[in-house]
């Protein structure tokens, strides 16, 4: 206890809403605790879905990112009068897609 009277209200009040949300869990009936625990999982894996959303939205940002750093490239290059099948090999660009450029 004397390590409690020592820490910020804050951390205080983190530790006996925990304990508080504990003793809630515990009195919990059987049935309610496995009703609590599926309703847990349930929360968790949405979170885990939507992270994995966020991330595959970031991956699809960089993707597009990097297609159109490649067209920009593709632009000066054809800008200073570069083959168009040198460009293609720099950038990985078809030839229709840097003709259309």
């Amino acid at each position: 206890m004397e390590t409690l009277n020592r820490l910020p209200f804050a951390a205080k009040s983190a530790v006996f809403k925990r304990l508080a949300e504990i003793t809630d869990i515990a009195s919990l009936s059987k049935q309610e605790r496995m009703m609590y625990d599926e309703s847990l999982r349930k929360f968790r894996d949405t979170i885990v879905v939507m992270e994995g959303a966020r991330l595959s939205g970031v991956e699809q940002g960089r993707a597009e990112g990097r297609a159109e750093e490649q067209r920009r490239i593709a632009r000066g290059l054809l800008g200073v009068g570069t083959p168009v099948c040198t460009i293609a090999k720099v950038t990985g660009l078809s030839e229709d897609e840097i003709s259309g450029l």
